[in-house]
Parts: structure tokens; sequence; C-alpha cells
């Protein structure tokens, strides 16, 4: 199943996609709620999906970041081997973990701010999962059972930002720097998520090609060693980090310029697009 969040005629909902059509869920209106309720919303929005009912087409509505508001969403940095080949630094031993502020959400088709304090914008493909229920202490066997489903995630940063702080969460959290969806696939659809290729163009240019079998630390392994730490809970978005063949890495600098778009592939997820343009004077993130 796909599940989305959109906009019909300016109410915010949730929902399934099937077929170009919509599945408007009659019980639930945003996506924390509908990932809060569990298996039974799951069943419930699965019965009106074969009753046919509910539905809207897809031209008839916006589409939004699957999870417009995760509580929190996190990244992985140096996750690829060929990445961090690329980068000359050392393998970690521990998973990199950094915050990306949610408020830099956005949805495919929305615009990537260039802003105007630096030029070094870069794009990373990843692979996300969203977590379905609330869990602590989750061991690696049981790892699987605590994620709704995945997305792709955009982890747009701006470099000389990230390099400003070792947390890198400044560099990481621009408004509008992070492209999320276009829906999430729940996990029955998914049958390895560890065996996924992984492809990102900038306009026409091919720039990183790739499978999330290369992945250091894969996503059972992720969620094994957060919740040590942490309480993670339904909706929050770990992004599993990129391969190799972003812009800081290629020779001259492939930054992104206004004009130009990024379109990130994941084989059984789809396509997340996203056009560049120079920040808009006083821009502020609204409130989604």
């Amino acid at each position: 199943m796909k599940l989305i969040s959109f906009s019909y005629q300016n109410i915010r909902r949730m929902g399934a996609l099937v077929d170009n059509q919509v599945i408007d869920s009659l019980n639930q209106s945003n996506m924390l709620d509908f990932l809060e309720a569990g298996e039974p919303a799951l069943a419930a929005l699965q019965a009106l999906i074969e009753t046919e009912k509910s539905r809207l087409p897809l031209s008839e509505v916006t589409l939004l970041a699957p999870v417009p508001r995760p509580n929190k969403f996190l990244g992985v940095g140096l996750n690829y081997a060929d990445h961090i080949a690329e980068t000359v630094l050392d393998k970690p031993e521990y998973p990199t973990f950094f915050t990306k502020q949610n408020s830099c959400v956005i949805a495919d088709g929305e615009a990537i701010h260039l802003p105007t304090v630096s030029e070094k914008l870069d794009y990373e493909a990843e692979l996300a999962f969203v977590i379905g229920t609330r869990c602590r202490n989750v061991t690696l066997e049981d790892a699987h059972k605590v994620i709704a489903g995945y997305t792709i995630v955009n982890d747009v940063t701006m470099r000389d930002w990230q390099m400003r702080t070792p947390t890198w969460t400044l560099g990481k959290s621009f408004d509008t720097h992070g492209p999320m969806g276009p829906w999430i696939v729940t996990k029955d659809e998914i049958s390895d998520p560890h065996n996924l290729n992984v492809k990102t163009w900038v306009n026409d240019e091919l720039r990183q090609s790739s499978n999330t079998q290369h992945m250091i630390f894969n996503c059972y392994e992720m969620i094994a060693y957060l919740t040590q730490a942490m309480t993670l809970e339904p909706g929050d978005v770990i992004s599993t980090g990129t391969p190799s063949g972003v812009g800081v890495s290629m020779k001259p600098r492939g930054y992104l310029k206004a004009g130009q778009t990024v379109k990130i592939e994941i084989e059984h997820i789809g396509t997340l697009s996203n056009y560049v343009i120079d920040a808009p004077k006083g821009f502020i993130a609204p409130n989604k």
C-alpha cells in the first residue's frame, strides 16, 4: 500500500494511492495519528480500498510530504563504503546519527532553496524508513516489526555549514532541505530493503547509482542501536545515508544551482523530484 498525505480543497488529509486514485481515509486526517493507531487503522484503510468508495482523482489533490512534520527526523552519515571512499574519511565504528530539524521537510515537486549565505548546496539520495510502533530496546531480530514502511529522502546539505559543527545539524536543516516522498510504501511491499537500486539525476545527468546492499549499517541495525538510547515513536523518520556521487566529491564541484532539478529513484518505491530556486526573500517555513 502507498500511504499519502495530501491537501484537498485546502483541507489536509491522509489516505492511500491506488491506480492514480486517492482513497481518503474516513477515520484519520493526518499521518501521525494514522500510524499511532496501528494495525486497526491500516486494516480499516484496506477495507475502504476494497469497497471502491471515498475516491478522488489524483489530479484534484496536492500531495504533501508523507510525514509533513515528523517528531524525529534523523539521518546517518558515512553509511556507504563507496561514499566513505570518495570522502577519504574513516569507516565509522558506530552509526553516525544527526538531526534534521523537521521544519526543513518539503514534498515531491516543491522547490529546494539555494540560500543567500552559501552556494555549496548538495544533494544526497537516501532510503528512509518510517517508524510504526512506539518502541525501546528493540532487538535486531525484532527490528523489522517496528517499521511502518519506506520512503525517499533527499538529505540536502549545505556543505560549509555542515562542517561548522561536529553535529552537522545546521548544515542539514536549512528550510526546504528535507524533500521527502512522494509516499510511504508499507513494509509488506518491500521484501528486502537492503537490496534496492538507488539513482540520482541532476537535470539529465546521472550522478548517483548504487544499491542499499552497500550500506555499512542496515535499517534493522540502526533501530537496534538507536533504541538503546531513545524511544522511537510512530512517524519518526530515519534516513539511512547516501552512496557515492555527491556534488562535493566531483571535480569540479557539482553543487546545485538555481534552475536545476534533482530526481531520485529508489526501486519499488518511486521517484522524488524537486527543482532548485534562489531562496525567496522573507521566506518562512509554513506550519504543516
